[in-house]
């Protein structure tokens, strides 16, 4: 059952093939089994999840065709959920137990689907390898001694070893589409403010935006289905009607017209990568869509702009955890002040307090000109860019991530040999665009992935590229060796 895609499992709990019940036990085991392997859950949910399967089975047999009845999913840990742990991947939120759900966990037990437990993360969603998280590092399914992908690591490797057949996961800089190009599997970001944030952890709050994680087009259109609604909670949610991402997965690519950025093939990228989306690229070209090339004259300042602005959104949004309200707390502590710099210190890993220290720097007095507004005057310039780009083409194709898998350890002395792993993603997420990545070929046996980025709102003409692509090639159907 663990080697079908959602698509299929959802089609046997219809069908009455196996119980949902049957299908929760299965991944449950699984991941006992084998998660010691790869360290891709903090919590598993094994009591919710069979309890939650019971009522999908119950709602199944009244004839709830709803396609995610039933089946288990995970839950990246920057979700709120109500009652069960919700760490963030960080010591300081170790004993946090959260009184509510998020939307879109609410969502999804809405639908009937089931939660299998808490994925591994990046700490506050910090990091492109998932090395930072308090709860150790995710290990690779196609190579354990390489990195996943971060932030979201842990919700890809559960889903690249099969020990889920889906999972949420948070993108603010390319944490879904990076992991996602690591691990060979299917992850969309959507539209900014297509999904709502509310109960999701924030890190920047402009940038960050949940998505699916997947094996195929067709299942993220799926769970998007589910992820994407109207929440009057987020003030930066959009009412908007939420279409059925499925509906053009199956029309002709005949006509469509695919940008492809010179500045995304140039130094950095690692030449199996390069020739991987080359050799994408004229799959696509004969499946009748037409290549152009075009520029993106400001891609090369994303990185740079970024790490101003999310540092900045993360210096005010991690002010909270002070050690007073929730959280950890440094014992006997001298004064307030000694609270505040004790707790905050020993609860914090070394990147979220790198970040914390880059981004109140760059807002403080004196110095808000210089790096703040003017990252933010670069972003509206890379904004521009793809306003330019989609007047002249209907998609944007290249690379997801510059190289595969990298070994760990390989870039933690050079933070921003790290920050470049990045570099093809960040700007839609500085636009608000989105963007997915899919799995496009193998480099050393390990996989490489093609991103897509759409026009806002366009996650149906993404998807639909994505699958007609799935459909004459078999590169999501590949699973590491070592998977039982």
């Amino acid at each position: 059952m663990h080697n079908k895609t959602l698509a299929e499992l959802s089609a046997g709990l219809q069908a009455k093939t196996w119980s949902s019940v049957e299908l929760t036990q299965h991944f449950l085991d699984r991941i006992k089994r084998l998660d010691p392997n790869y360290n891709s859950f903090i919590t598993l949910t094994e009591d919710v999840a069979l309890a939650q399967a019971k009522a999908a089975d119950a709602r199944l047999a009244q004839g709830d065709t709803n396609p995610l009845c039933g089946v288990p999913i995970a839950h990246k840990d920057i979700f709120c959920t109500q009652g069960v742990k919700t760490t963030c991947g960080s010591k300081m939120l170790d004993n946090f137990i959260s009184p509510y759900d998020a939307t879109v966990v609410a969502n999804f037990q809405a639908a009937g689907a089931v939660m299998l437990g808490k994925t591994n993360m990046d700490e506050f969603a910090m990091g492109s390898s998932n090395e930072t998280s308090f709860y150790g590092p995710v290990k690779n399914p196609w190579d354990i001694g390489c990195v996943p992908g971060g932030s979201s690591g842990g919700s890809a490797a559960a889903v690249a070893a099969r020990l889920a057949p889906g999972a949420t996961a948070t993108d603010t800089g390319g944490s879904i589409r990076q992991p996602a190009a690591l691990c060979g599997l299917t992850g969309l970001k959507p539209t900014y403010g297509r999904v709502s944030r509310w109960g999701m952890i924030a890190f920047a709050s402009s940038l960050d935006q949940a998505g699916p994680m997947t094996r195929t087009a067709e299942d993220a259109a799926l769970m998007l289905n589910t992820m994407a609604s109207y929440d009057p909670k987020d003030s930066t949610n959009i009412d908007r009607a939420v279409p059925d991402y499925t509906a053009q997965l199956n029309d002709s690519l005949a006509g469509l017209t695919l940008g492809v950025p010179k500045e995304y093939f140039g130094e950095g990228l690692h030449p199996g990568t390069q020739a991987a989306v080359e050799a994408a690229i004229k799959q696509y070209e004969a499946m009748g869509a037409t290549i152009k090339s075009i520029s993106l004259p400001h891609s090369h300042l994303a990185v740079p702009a970024y790490y101003v602005i999310a540092p900045a959104e993360c210096s005010a949004n991690l002010s909270r955890f002070d050690g007073v309200r929730y959280g950890y707390r440094c014992e006997n502590p001298a004064d307030l002040a000694d609270l505040y710099k004790r707790s905050r210190g020993e609860a914090f890993g070394e990147e979220v307090q790198r970040r914390i220290l880059v981004g109140t720097y760059c807002l403080s007095a004196g110095y808000y000109d210089a790096y703040y507004r003017k990252a933010q005057k670069v972003r509206r310039l890379i904004k521009q860019d793809f306003v330019d780009a989609f007047s002249e083409v209907d998609l944007i194709i290249g690379p997801t991530s510059p190289s595969p898998a990298f070994a760990f350890g390989a870039k933690g002395a050079d933070p921003i040999a790290m920050y470049l792993e990045d570099i093809y993603t960040i700007a839609t997420n500085l636009a608000g665009l989105p963007g997915m990545s899919l799995p496009c070929g193998l480099v050393d046996n390990k996989p490489v992935g093609l991103q897509i980025i759409g026009n806002y709102f366009d996650e149906a003409r993404m998807l639909n590229a994505a699958h007609q692509f799935q459909q004459v090639t078999d590169f999501h159907q590949q699973a590491p060796q070592d998977i039982a």
